[in-house]
């Protein structure tokens, strides 16, 4: 009898063993599907927006592409139309601001005959008349006349290709540089002024300010496609235009590049107030375009609301001195009336009676 007690005691620490370790395995394997289902779920999530953005990369490289072959084509406007529909969707898009900005100079491009293709010299030249081009030229550009330096030098060159090609080059280079820096500065006409830049800049590399000027005009016309249609757009480029090259400006509007980011500033704040209706976002771009002028009457109003809802007044909370109340039965003393004086009925004594002897 005691053998058997002793051979089924041990036996009980082994079915707990065994349950302890299927209860584990079980946790294991709950666990493991778990993490495996979580994973195939953030995979699925993953796998999915990386096919949307492989989709949308894939149709900003479609229209990049037909943006590319119509400027190629000089089609212009159908290339702006998809560089702007890139930019439209992603502004940091490689090369698509850059192409627009193509498009837009081809499309405002005025037909301007080339310097520098010469005729096929048929007869001999008369040296004298070509000298004295010559040097009617070399005064034009001394006096700053760069249109009619310009038309003297094809002349020149028409009558006689061959004619001091060096020093004509030059002369080309001077009044083509010139030009092209006057009409971006002086009359803001940035695509001739660009124009004339590219064109003097196949005679010799361009110094850092005329190519500076071309730079800031290339931005400039960038930052104008978007006025009136993407206010955000606009100040993106006009900020950029803002911090260093400011005093920028185009004949159309004859306004400078910190005003047209002043007045953008102050659109894309209504934008962000009454459209999207982010009243602290409205209200950062209205605080901004305060640096650089006044506030018009619409921004100024909406400013003033902006300001209300991000920054409503706080209630003041009026604390009033306590009063401590005594209780009735017990008078202080600066309520108890005095007590009257007490009064005293004197008692009347009574007066000797004399006794009168006979």
């Amino acid at each position: 009898m005691s053998k058997t007690i002793e051979e089924t005691q041990p036996n009980k620490p082994k079915k707990k063993s065994r349950k302890k370790i299927f209860l584990l395995t079980l946790l294991g394997i709950i666990l493991i599907i778990a993490l495996g289902i979580w994973g195939g779920y953030n995979s699925g999530i993953k796998t999915r927006t990386d096919a949307e953005a492989t989709m949308v990369s894939g149709k900003m490289d479609e229209q990049f592409q037909l943006g590319a072959i119509a400027l190629a084509e000089e089609r212009y406007d159908h290339a702006r139309q998809h560089f702007e529909y890139i930019v439209q969707n992603d502004a940091n898009y490689p090369g698509a601001a850059e192409g627009m900005a193509q498009a837009i100079l081809g499309m405002n491009q005025t037909a301007t005959p080339e310097p520098t293709l010469p005729p096929t010299a048929t007869a001999t030249p008369d040296l004298r008349g070509t000298e004295a081009i010559f040097a009617n030229a070399q005064q034009l550009i001394n006096a700053g006349d760069w249109t009619n330096a310009l038309a003297a030098l094809d002349q020149l060159r028409k009558d006689d290709p061959y004619y001091e090609t060096a020093k004509v080059d030059g002369m080309y280079y001077f009044a083509l540089r010139y030009n092209g820096y006057d009409k971006i500065t002086k009359e803001g006409d940035l695509e001739g002024g660009i124009y004339y830049l590219t064109l003097a800049e196949r005679f010799g590399p361009l110094d850092s300010t005329a190519n500076n000027s071309r730079e800031a005009a290339r931005l400039y016309i960038i930052a104008a496609s978007f006025w009136e249609i993407n206010w955000e757009q606009a100040v993106n480029y006009f900020g950029q235009l803002a911090a260093y090259a400011p005093s920028a400006w185009d004949s159309a509007s004859r306004m400078t590049a910190g005003e047209r980011y002043h007045y953008a500033l102050m659109r894309y704040g209504d934008d962000l107030f009454l459209l999207r209706n982010d009243a602290c976002a409205a209200y950062a771009q209205y605080t901004l375009a305060e640096t650089y002028g006044a506030l018009d009457e619409i921004a100024s109003l909406n400013k003033g609301k902006t300001f209300q809802i991000c920054y409503p007044p706080t209630e003041e909370v009026i604390s009033t001195p306590t009063t401590s109340v005594l209780p009735t039965d017990a008078p202080s003393e600066a309520t108890s009336t005095p007590s009257s004086p007490p009064t005293e009925t004197p008692t009347p004594v009574p007066l000797p009676t004399e006794t009168i002897t006979p």
